[in-house]
């Protein structure tokens, strides 16, 4: 299983940008080779905030949908997730309250690998991020 996180949906549908090609090559390799592709709750509500925060509202409705087409399944967010992001904020590796609960449910859930452009997450032992051809 690879969790998606927010940044790939947001560049397969914003403007222009040298990430937005690599997403679609890696995303078809991905998808071609049978992988099991999984997102969070939280990445659809970071979504919904980004677009909101900056004016691009009607972002929203395609972002979402790719993000949709692309996964598998959405895990959900449970009181568990957010406690133990609670102990993973405090960890030396300094993770983003976001971060810390898209690792939590990942740990929740087992999955190992992260298709992510933010390099945070090189940072957290285990966690492997695709984020190249």
């Amino acid at each position: 299983m690879i969790f998606v996180d927010s940044n790939i949906p947001m560049y397969l549908v914003g403007a222009a940008h040298p990430h937005k090609a690599e997403v679609q090559v890696i995303l078809e390799r991905l998808i071609a080779g049978g992988r099991r592709l999984v997102t969070d709750a939280e990445v659809l509500q970071e979504i919904l905030h980004r677009y909101t925060a900056i004016e691009k509202r009607e972002a929203i409705g395609p972002a979402l949908k790719v993000t949709l087409d692309i996964v598998d399944e959405v895990l959900p967010i449970e009181k568990r997730d957010v406690l133990r992001a609670g102990e993973i904020v405090q960890n030396p590796a300094r993770m983003s309250a976001r971060d810390a609960l898209h690792i939590a449910v990942m740990e929740r859930h087992g999955v190992r690998s992260i298709l992510s452009f933010d390099s945070d997450f090189d940072h957290w032992p285990g966690l492997q991020r695709i984020h190249r051809i």
